[in-house]
């Protein structure tokens, strides 16, 4: 059996995986959730309190989760959801992991494709210079456009309440759509020729509104090593909440078997 590392987004905290380990555990392995660094209180806290979220830093968040990936025994697999993608893609370029997933992955830099609804998803993080420098969130309304627009108004509200928490504005700024116009190799830079490391999935969401297909394959596409393996797979009709919206089962289950099979 394996060892799972389930890497959050933005917007999100470990909690974000409470479906996902114990149906991960059932099957004998072992399940990690690691918080960013200052993430690791519930997320009542964190709207109580969002300093460690304004505060937090992309390298300070990459080497935290390095410190724990390579404490373990072996290389375990690595997962992802949206900036957790991104993360992990940084951590599959360091040389960590036996295999990667990344779902409605947020792109690393280079990646020059910005569809409409993206730009919509966005625009109240990035509407404001201000909330470069704070903790940034959505309205219930906002949410349900950017995260859960498949679902009822209701259920979306409810996904709202039990889950999301602001994100650091920073990284929106720095990382988000204006990220290709930052010369050099900066924060979210990865190697795309990389020879060295370990096969790639991309699970995009056919209905994603704030990281649409268009941005997963274009992701996917840029990888060229030799030898490496990158792979794309789309759920037709499916939001950016595609790890707890119904059916969810279906997403953990082709990214299991996929990095199981990699990995092995």
């Amino acid at each position: 059996m394996s060892t799972i590392v389930l890497i959050h987004g933005l917007w999100m905290t470990p909690r974000s995986w409470e479906h996902w380990v114990p149906y991960y555990e059932a099957k004998g392995h072992t399940v990690l959730t690691p918080a960013y660094p200052g993430f690791e209180v519930e997320v009542e806290a964190l709207r109580a309190d969002p300093t460690p979220i304004a505060t937090a830093t992309v390298p300070d968040t990459v080497a935290h989760l390095e410190k724990i990936i390579t404490e373990l025994p072996e290389k375990p697999v690595l997962m992802g959801h949206s900036f957790g993608g991104t993360l992990t893609q940084l951590l599959l370029d360091r040389g960590h992991g036996a295999a990667g997933v990344v779902i409605n992955s947020a792109p690393p830099e280079r990646i020059r494709v910005n569809p409409p609804s993206q730009i919509k998803s966005l625009f109240p993080i990035l509407n404001n210079p201000a909330k470069r420098h704070q903790a940034a969130g959505f309205t219930p309304e906002q949410f349900h456009y950017a995260f859960t627009n498949t679902l009822p108004e209701a259920e979306s509200r409810a996904a709202y309440d039990r889950y999301a928490i602001p994100a650091p504005g920073s990284w929106v700024w720095s990382y988000g759509l204006l990220a290709n116009f930052t010369p050099g190799k900066g924060d979210t830079w990865v190697d795309f020729h990389n020879e060295k490391r370990a096969p790639l999935l991309f699970i995009a969401g056919g209905a994603d509104h704030i990281m649409p297909p268009s941005v997963n394959r274009s992701n996917a596409h840029h990888y060229k090593a030799a030898g490496t393996v990158t792979d794309y797979h789309e759920f037709p009709g499916r939001s950016h909440w595609t790890c707890a919206e119904p059916g969810w089962e279906q997403v953990a289950d082709h990214a299991l078997e996929w990095a199981l099979r990699q990995a092995g």
